[in-house]
């Protein structure tokens, strides 16, 4: 069997196309009938990877060629979601990494490529996109030659073999100026170039989990390489950790194999598949499933550390459960466990109160992703302003977390980022331009610096700029980092907004309400011009008399509210703040509602 079957994953940075090719080899190896309904960006399956046209969570899928069959694997190309690729990588034989023909190689394809290549995997490159108007091919071949030899690439990797491409009109070819064809070669090169799996098919049954997955019916689902020997269902199977400690025993009683989309059930697999398998209730990711014989686990792959926490609290605004309908601190506590079992990279810890839990990842958009999907499914939550973990050095040191910063920009705007930068103690290594009046400009800087920068970075460059971020090391403390410049309007009562009293609040800054939404005391209507924060009364309306006016009251013509996604509230937010999220509104808070009770609490913090 292995003989005939490739194990390949398909690495790129986010945008440069790897969902939509893999759409067109579904198409060409006739995965699919010619009048069969398909949805593009097929393998983004869930809501949230298509509306933001990311790859959230790696995926399995299997097409058939010639006689070869291919399981591919989708990995995710945001470093937040590094958990889910370290693992898969160990599943298998060879990489495709693809790039686009303008943006070249991007900072998340060096960290996957990074991993892909110390494992010792041989790369397939390909250049996507290659009938843009500003493509720069040969610059792109030679960025991604550079890329290599700075990760340490062996002699073997480095002659890797070239295809150029356009995914979406579904074309490969050994010639750069081809504008047609078929994705033919990139098959054959897949088959020519990745060796078949190494799987011993005589050995004890071995087994790495590297993804898990829940089905209503079948319980866990856990995915993954079959090392060596054979299972068939019903097949009697222990789970075993990185120690070779039992974790549990228990029996096949499901197994299955990737076709296409589709996961079909069949009876055996063998050395060198990728399958699923059902039956078991606790093995989690990075356990060795086997034969009840083994005591040997396998090893598993290594996963970088959390660098980021946030407080998930039960929410305790005086709107809480009017919208929500799962608000219950156990409701949370299982929600975040089931989330903990399937994702590594998410560390889970209760907190002493029993009301909150802190929840440490790889970083803003990984933690946005959960609270959005938890919201999507009815519950309501109090976020906290994300912190960074700290680590300590062998000196005793405090250090903090580090990222690479790559930001493509207009040149006039060049000057302000580096400027912002610097002050959130970013350090320049490199500036460059990268042709068309766009500059690269890459820094170092401590992720603390980088916690809210996203929104303001989108107004400096008017929109235009591109900013990727990639975790780069634990180094020394930086200091004190200044945080927000601007205090915020706290509305002093509840009851709703009324155009009046938010006439004359808009000379005071900007606001987050508009007429009519319901407000409470401690929730923050708006942003102050000032740096202090500001109680107004929001909700006072005009005195009825019976004396008439000398004039007509002009009328109150308001600025349309500045209305917040949740990245954007998170990012917002000071230390004494929350966002409380429910189903149907995010809404800024302070976290001590009472005014008297948030005057004691500041004036303690001043004396300590």
């Amino acid at each position: 069997m292995s003989a005939h079957q490739r194990n390949i994953a398909i690495i790129a940075h986010v945008d440069h196309g790897k969902t939509t090719l893999v759409d067109q080899l579904f198409r060409q190896s006739g995965t699919f009938r010619d009048n069969q309904r398909i949805e593009e960006r097929a393998m983004d399956s869930n809501d949230l990877e298509k509306e933001r046209g990311i790859t959230i969570l790696a995926k399995c899928t299997s097409v058939e060629w010639e006689g070869t069959r291919i399981n591919i694997v989708d990995t995710p190309g945001h470093a937040d979601f590094g958990g889910e690729v370290e693992r898969i990588l160990s599943m298998v034989d060879g990489v495709i990494l693809l790039v686009d023909s303008s943006e070249g190689a991007m900072p998340q394809t060096k960290f996957v490529t990074g991993k892909a290549l110390a494992l010792g995997l041989k790369p397939i490159v390909v250049v996507n996109k290659i009938d843009r108007q500003d493509e720069r091919t040969q610059e792109v071949l030679d960025e991604v030659f550079d890329l290599f030899v700075s990760l340490d690439a062996n002699d073997e990797q480095l002659e890797f073999p070239v295809l150029f491409a356009s995914g979406r009109n579904g074309y490969a070819s050994d010639d750069p100026l081809a504008r047609e064809g078929t994705l033919s070669p990139l098959f054959q090169k897949i088959v020519d170039h990745v060796p078949a799996p190494s799987a011993d098919p005589d050995g004890p049954f071995k087994f790495l989990v590297t993804l898990l997955d829940r089905d209503n019916f079948l319980g866990r689902i856990l995915t993954g390489l079959v090392f060596s020997g054979s299972v068939k269902t019903n097949q009697a199977i222990h789970a075993l950790d990185n120690d070779g400690n039992i974790v549990e025993t228990g029996r096949a009683s499901k197994i299955m194999t990737f076709r296409g989309l589709e996961r079909v059930p069949t009876d055996e697999a063998v050395a060198g598949d990728i399958i699923s398998i059902a039956g078991l209730t606790t093995a989690t990711v990075s356990n060795t499933i086997c034969d009840t014989s083994v005591s040997e686990p396998l090893h598993a792959q290594p996963i970088d550390p959390p660098t980021l926490s946030m407080r998930f609290a039960v929410n305790d605004s005086p709107m809480a459960g009017r919208e929500g309908t799962k608000v219950t601190s156990r409701m949370i506590r299982d929600r975040l466990a089931r989330e903990a079992e399937s994702n590594v990279a998410i560390k889970v810890t209760e907190s002493s109160d029993k009301d909150s839990f802190e929840v440490a990842g790889r970083g803003e958009l990984q933690l946005g992703v959960l609270i959005e999907t938890m919201r999507r499914e009815g519950f309501e939550l109090g976020i906290s302003r994300p912190r960074v973990l700290y680590s300590t050095d062998e000196n005793g040191q405090r250090t903090e977390p580090y990222e690479t910063v790559v930001i493509d920009v207009d040149d006039e705007y060049a000057g302000t980022v580096v400027e912002k930068m610097a002050t959130r103690k970013g350090e320049m290594t490199d500036m460059r331009p990268s042709g068309g009046g766009k500059t690269r400009i890459t820094f170092s800087a401590p992720s603390r610096g980088l916690i809210g920068y996203h929104g303001e970075f989108l107004s400096d460059t008017r929109g235009t700029g591109i900013m990727n971020r990639l975790f780069e090391k634990y180094g020394p403390h930086k200091g004190k980092i200044e945080g927000r410049k601007n205090g915020v309007l706290i509305s002093n009562g509840a009851g709703e907004a009324n155009a009046y009293a938010l006439g004359p609040l808009e000379e005071r800054g900007i606001l987050f309400v508009g007429v009519g939404t319901p407000l409470y005391e401690g929730m923050i209507i708006g942003e102050n011009a000032k740096p202090d924060d500001l109680e107004v009364n929001p909700m006072k309306s005009k005195q009825l008399t019976n004396f008439r006016s000398t004039g007509k009251d002009d009328a109150i013509r308001l600025t349309p509210p500045k209305v917040m996604t949740l990245e954007q509230a998170i990012a917002y937010i000071d230390d004494d703040e929350m966002v409380e999220v429910t189903p149907k509104s995010i809404r800024l808070r302070k976290a001590i509602l009472d005014p008297n009770e948030r005057k004691k609490a500041s004036r303690k913090k001043e004396a300590a």
